[in-house]
């Protein structure tokens, strides 16, 4: 299969981004680590790499994320390392390897809303939103729902709430697409899981409510026990050459108990 790419255009801003975009044959580019393996014809290919949307800014209230900021970057950025505790870096090591990660962007995995998606699935699991063109500001796990259209993904927004969270997943080996995504998050007593590559896209769900002190003594054994399954009846999967439904509901118990018993430890 191959695409092949007609015009190429780099754009000056993103209003004329936008009215390029309304036309179906054209397409806005970003690596083009999966696009480039698709099949088709573009008649113009957009490239956001000239508007300085390449960038990770942190104050005290967030994570400001470009939409052209690649996987690499997110693997190295000392702040959201220390601020989540590495479950950024987690979501992100397994994916292919470290050229592919220098190329694959941000809003590339996140407006692609893949089911396959460690990044999307991490982000889920935290107080995510996603800044569009034309739609504004809108939550993480409202976007993901949409229907897609013809806006662009300008940056990726990611509150500083106190989360912690965990990112775990299970791969046939350590460079494959995942059999399945777990991220496990703790925040103001809220116990959440997200779970991708079931093989649909990633959802998340609240596994309990706590009051915020009582975390650490509410997760004991059986409590982890008693999440971890619920977790598991909470998401439909689906089988694929990669593993059966009823396999993944089995990894995503797994995850989710490995996950919790993590972030208790953490915690103490």
């Amino acid at each position: 299969c191959m695409i092949t790419i007609q015009n190429y255009r780099k754009v000056e801003d993103l209003a004329e981004a936008y009215e390029l975009n309304q036309k179906k044959a054209n397409r806005i580019v970003g690596g083009m680590m999966w696009l480039r393996m698709s099949k088709g014809r573009v008649q113009t290919a957009i490239d956001l790499s000239g508007l300085g949307l390449d960038t990770i800014e942190e104050d005290v209230q967030e994570f400001r994320i470009g939409c052209m900021t690649t996987l690499r970057q997110l693997e190295l950025h000392e702040g959201l390392q220390k601020y989540f505790g590495g479950a950024v870096r987690e979501s992100v090591r397994h994916i292919v390897g470290t050229q592919f990660r220098n190329g694959a962007t941000v809003g590339g995995s996140i407006f692609g809303r893949f089911g396959f998606s460690d990044v999307l699935t991490c982000f889920l699991a935290m107080d995510s939103y996603v800044e569009l063109y034309q739609g504004g500001i809108v939550p993480l796990r409202e976007f993901v729902q949409m229907e897609r259209d013809r806006d662009i993904l300008v940056r990726l927004i990611v509150k500083k709430d106190g989360r912690k969270a965990v990112c775990l997943s299970e791969r046939a080996c350590s460079t494959d697409f995942p059999i399945l995504v777990c991220t496990v998050s703790i925040s103001e007593g809220r116990v959440e899981a997200a779970i991708g590559a079931r093989p649909m896209k990633a959802e998340v769900v609240t596994l309990a409510e706590m009051a915020e002190d009582q975390v650490l003594a509410e997760l004991t054994e059986d409590k982890i026990e008693e999440l971890a399954e619920k977790a598991a009846e909470s998401f439909r999967f689906g089988s694929n050459m990669r593993g059966s439904a009823q396999y993944r509901r089995h990894l995503a118990y797994v995850l989710v108990k490995r996950g919790l018993k993590k972030l208790r430890k953490e915690e103490a």
